[in-house]
């Protein structure tokens, strides 16, 4: 049971919402939904009923209530008790960094800024599987990660949904329809990275264009996002791109189209297994902001 579990089962309790609680909790519903459920399996009890349109404490949720705020009040005594008295004192985040975060990276940085106006954050890039392990070995303090269910050591919450675009030639017809369905591009070459490389993102589109009636020939990827843009738009192909990173592209010889259906893919924010609410509350705000940030631009 950890004081991040408490907080949030606090907020829903007196919100009666997990959307407001959310939103007081300045993160987002995902998380708040990921930790209560966490904290009930740990207690092995239901502390709310879902069975209604409207959210209530369970007997035990009830009885459990002002226990948690009692440990809650506690904890904040004991911070203050330790609470470190010389200003201006700073620390380092090491935050691991995915690609594709695209505009959101940086709206997320200077939320950081606002929050921990005395902490320093340092991006380090590295392969999934590394950055795992390195949050689970202390060696950094979060990553964000796409397309993991689990892992060692680590507790993985998500924090953004990223929808996938689909990059065409400025010249192709299919641009003018302002989206695209995707077995429309069953006659034109795939340019996708190796699934060795991004399994997570090649069986998404893969499994949806089989689901759509084609396979895709796959072409050939260049390797670079400005080769690869280049390569698109200058023969007849298609690849996709996150939205996000897109937002920040200027190519007027291509053109990023949303996909019938639409695809999307998690992120999730990587934090150690051990780590405490008030370790995570401040990467989860800023998450928030940034995907504010994003819906409102």
């Amino acid at each position: 049971m950890e004081l991040r579990q408490l907080e949030y089962f606090v907020a829903v309790a007196e919100q009666m919402h997990f959307g407001r609680a959310a939103v007081t909790l300045s993160i987002g519903q995902p998380a708040v939904s990921q930790q209560v459920a966490r904290l009930e399996r740990e207690l092995g009890a239901r502390l709310f009923d879902r069975s209604s349109r409207t959210l209530r404490l369970t007997a035990v949720g009830s009885r459990f209530l002002p226990e948690a705020r009692t440990v809650l009040a506690a904890a904040e005594r004991a911070r203050g008790v330790v609470a470190d008295p010389v200003a201006g004192s700073s620390r380092i985040l090491r935050l691991g960094s995915c690609t594709g975060l695209g505009d959101r990276l940086g709206r997320l940085l200077v939320a950081l800024g606002e929050l921990l106006p005395d902490t320093a954050t340092e991006l380090v890039s590295a392969p999934t599987q590394a950055r795992l392990e390195r949050v689970a070995s202390g060696q950094l303090d979060a990553a964000f990660v796409r397309g993991v269910t689990a892992a060692p050591g680590v507790e993985l919450i998500e924090v953004w949904s990223d929808r996938l675009l689909v990059v065409l030639p400025a010249s192709d017809d299919r641009v003018a329809g302002g989206s695209v369905r995707l077995a429309e591009l069953a006659t034109l070459p795939l340019r996708i990275v190796s699934r060795r490389l991004n399994p997570p993102l090649v069986d998404l589109v893969l499994n949806a264009c089989a689901a759509a009636g084609f396979t895709p020939v796959v072409g050939a990827h260049p390797g670079s996002l400005e080769d690869l843009i280049a390569a698109v738009a200058s023969s007849p192909s298609w690849t996709v791109i996150y939205e996000s990173q897109a937002r920040t592209l200027r190519q007027p010889l291509v053109a990023f189209l949303p996909t019938e259906p639409v695809l999307t893919m998690p992120t999730e924010l990587a934090v150690p297994a051990d780590a405490t609410s008030r370790q995570v509350a401040p990467l989860l705000r800023a998450c928030a902001a940034a995907e504010s940030s994003d819906q409102g631009s």
